[in-house]
């Protein structure tokens, strides 16, 4: 007997290295991520070879980078974590699982992707993870009882935020639905009496353009929309895609300024559209210009525009003079 248990002990023992170096192939090397660009890199990578496993890792370094500190400048990373776990159903749990420990303040950042995730059951998942959150139990009730809003109850008229979030959730699926409300949204560039709208219907035109010029699964989603969209997005979406195709999409920016002027010389942009201009849309996903690392996109001197959604510099170009 102690000889059978010498053999088995001996024989366990010269198994497990190899055991070891087998799951040392099997598992890709861990992600590092010392720069935003970095993060933001491998989001516009991403559906070029998904790996929905690695995104409790890319969430920790968004929360160490502190991309989670201005939530209305987060929406581009919420949006894709939501798409990732929309897209991955059988991994969704294990996914948020291994997102911690997380700090109580990012959180808040958890409890909206899986909300905006589309899960038919994303109230279960919810529910899964409420004790591991003690310090969110007030947002956790709003969205588990109250009137949390999904992504898609989320109005595209609630800004620049709405709009980062499903670029976000598009990066990480490539799905129809998204593109498909960001194309609605562009028949608030036609609006000729709220800033807000056009800024808003411009923000979506401009992505839209700059997107499909460099992908064209996105731009074949546009040319198919051309046929089911009402006549006031027909028109600008036909702009979009003449842009993309040609490669002009600096037309669309012109564009947009001069109708900011119109609407400027009309004395109709009162101080708290001002204000707003300060507030809406300041996404992080092109904050720095981060075609330099990400696609290469970069003009001196003129706001850059990457993976879909606007910077803050851009805004500002945007913006009429106060």
């Amino acid at each position: 007997m102690r000889a059978l248990i010498a053999f088995l002990l001996a024989a366990a023992f010269a198994v497990l290295p190899a055991l070891a170096k087998d799951k040392a192939k099997r598992e890709p090397p861990p992600l590092e991520f010392k720069k935003q660009e970095q993060i933001l890199k491998w989001i516009n990578d991403y559906r070029k070879a998904p790996e929905p496993d690695r995104l409790p890792d890319v969430v920790h370094a968004m929360g160490d980078l502190g991309l989670f500190r201005d939530l209305e400048n987060a929406g581009v990373y919420i949006g894709f974590t939501a798409g990732v776990l929309g897209a991955n159903p059988d991994r969704a749990e294990r996914l948020v699982a291994r997102m911690f420990p997380m700090p109580p303040e990012d959180q808040v950042v958890l409890i909206r992707a899986i909300a905006y995730s589309g899960l038919p059951d994303w109230k279960a998942l919810l529910q899964k993870f409420v004790e591991r959150m003690p310090a969110r139990m007030v947002l956790l009730r709003k969205y588990l009882y109250g009137d949390g809003k999904t992504l898609k109850e989320m109005p595209i008229t609630d800004g620049g935020y709405v709009l980062d979030a499903l670029w976000g959730y598009y990066f990480a699926t490539g799905d129809r639905e998204p593109a498909r409300r960001l194309v609605g949204a562009l028949a608030l560039s036609e609006d000729k009496n709220d800033v807000e709208k056009l800024t808003i219907g411009s923000m979506a035109k401009w992505t839209l353009a700059t997107n499909a010029s460099r992908e064209k699964e996105l731009l074949d989603i546009l040319s198919e929309e051309m046929n089911t969209q009402p006549a006031e997005v027909r028109k600008p979406l036909r702009e979009v895609i003449e842009a993309a195709e040609t490669f002009e999409t600096g037309k669309i920016k012109k564009d947009a300024l001069a109708a900011i002027d119109e609407l400027k010389t009309k004395g109709s942009l009162n101080s708290r559209n001002y204000n707003w201009w300060g507030q809406v849309g300041q996404t992080a996903l092109a904050l720095g210009c981060v075609g330099a690392a990400a696609g290469g996109v970069v003009a001196a001197g003129i706001p850059c525009v990457v993976g879909g959604a606007l910077s803050s510099a851009a805004l500002k170009y945007l913006a009429p003079a106060q």
